[in-house]
């Protein structure tokens, strides 16, 4: 998906199809959700099979679509993808589960996940950073957005409590879950791609469970925390602890390479405002947030009316399944002024929704933001420009807006860290 968008261009809305592939992994969806926002905030389509959602588009619309579980639950799935078929682990698995439940589960791993609780990652997390960009030192080509996939890994895997040798296939398996018809990791058909990803990663997390309980093995690891979570005053089980450490997975593994390589582009795109962020690095932070609100790795996410509800101007029957696009909403003029221009310096550039909004907040989100700090720490510190080096290749999915490829040139600075 483009994320700097071409000229603004009217639109007919008469047959527009939001999970059309090609929209997202050639084209240019930004033309399309200006004039939702102006004409259609809330937007009714019907799929050739006969599913049918609802779409919101302006901020105000997908934060309260995000933020309120009374009138638009989670229990029924939370990702298009199971659109018209209800998820089977909803009610269980801490992304389709609604509060008290979910609070339950989340409040004790939440702990563990604060600002002030990752920041003792912060030098093990430089000194990743640091090895991951040496490569591009020498002045080679590097398709960041390629090495990029495997760097939440590189970050978290330690903090999860993943063995070395498993994190590349774990992180191929979890971009099957969130990008099944993108040709880098489809595996036979889109249905297949998505049974396969599901069934390896709950048998992963599954098996270390079962192996973990058996040793009595004691950590500080996420996956061994969720041993000792206890909603409702019980014990996950084994099948509750697959569920979850597959959710804290997708959580892990799926944005954050495409916020890094997204921001990047963007920061090549216009150089001047690399040199600016690297004459003052003060404006990093605002760089991250203002990468985030740019890129919304997270397109999107899905929940379900309760009761029939008003919203944007239109009416969602009781059951109705609501998409709420926060690409588009992190574009919304009336929040982000001139949304489409990428401004390191702009002002309220944290209202962002990339991380979502109300209970399902991302819980990583201290670990992402001081990840991504870091790394445009590094990158600024040891890069006077960096200089594109073919055409990069969106990820073709409308659930995760990414890239595949970003292949580019960093001229090293003279002297170096």
């Amino acid at each position: 998906m483009r994320l700097t968008p071409g000229p603004a261009r009217d639109v007919d809305l008469t047959g527009v199809d939001l999970f059309d592939l090609d929209l997202y992994g050639s084209g240019d969806p930004h033309p399309l959700w200006d004039v939702m926002r102006a004409r259609a905030p809330l937007f009714h389509q019907v799929l050739p099979d006969g599913r049918e959602f609802w779409s919101v588009t302006r901020y105000e619309d997908v934060r309260r679509v995000l933020s309120d579980h009374r009138e638009f639950t989670s229990e029924r799935g939370t990702v298009p993808t199971h659109l018209g078929t209800d998820d089977p682990a909803a009610g269980v698995l801490m992304t389709s589960t609604d509060p008290p439940r979910h609070t339950e589960v989340r409040r004790p791993l939440g702990s563990k996940l604060t600002a002030r609780a990752v920041r003792v990652w912060e030098e093990r997390i430089r000194a990743t950073v640091v090895r991951f960009l040496e490569p591009a030192l020498d002045g080679a080509v590097f398709d960041l957005a390629e090495q990029a996939l495997l760097l939440p890994a590189l970050v978290t895997g330690p903090l999860l409590g993943i063995p070395e040798k498993d994190w590349e296939e774990l992180v191929r398996l979890t971009a099957m879950v969130t990008a099944p018809s993108d040709p880098h990791f489809l595996l036979g058909s889109e249905a297949a791609t998505l049974a396969i990803s599901h069934h390896e990663l709950l048998t992963y997390v599954r098996d270390w469970a079962r192996t973990h309980r058996a040793a009595g093995q004691e950590d500080e690891s996420l996956l061994h925390h969720l041993t000792s979570v206890r909603p409702g005053g019980e014990p996950l089980s084994d099948e509750e602890i697959a569920l979850d450490g597959y959710s804290i997975l997708l959580g892990a593994n799926v944005t954050t390479p495409h916020t890094v390589s997204g921001t990047v582009e963007a920061l090549m795109e216009r150089p001047e405002q690399y040199t600016k962020a690297a004459a003052d690095p003060t404006l990093v932070p605002n760089l991250v947030e203002e990468g985030l609100r740019w890129t919304s790795a997270a397109c999107n996410f899905m929940r379900y009316a309760v009761d029939e509800v008003e919203i944007a101007g239109g009416t969602v029957p009781a059951g109705g399944a609501v998409v709420a696009w926060i690409g588009s909403g992190n574009r919304d003029a009336s929040v982000f002024p001139d949304p489409h221009t990428f401004d390191i310096t702009r002002d309220g550039a944290k209202r962002h929704g990339a991380f979502g909004f109300g209970p399902h907040f991302c819980i990583g989100a201290p670990l992402a933001r001081m990840t991504l700090r870091v790394f445009f720490e590094e990158l600024l510190a040891r890069f006077e420009s960096l200089e594109p080096a073919g055409e990069p290749q969106h990820l073709r999915s409308y659930f995760i807006a990414g890239l595949t490829h970003l292949p580019l040139t960093g001229k090293k600075r003279r002297t170096t860290p």
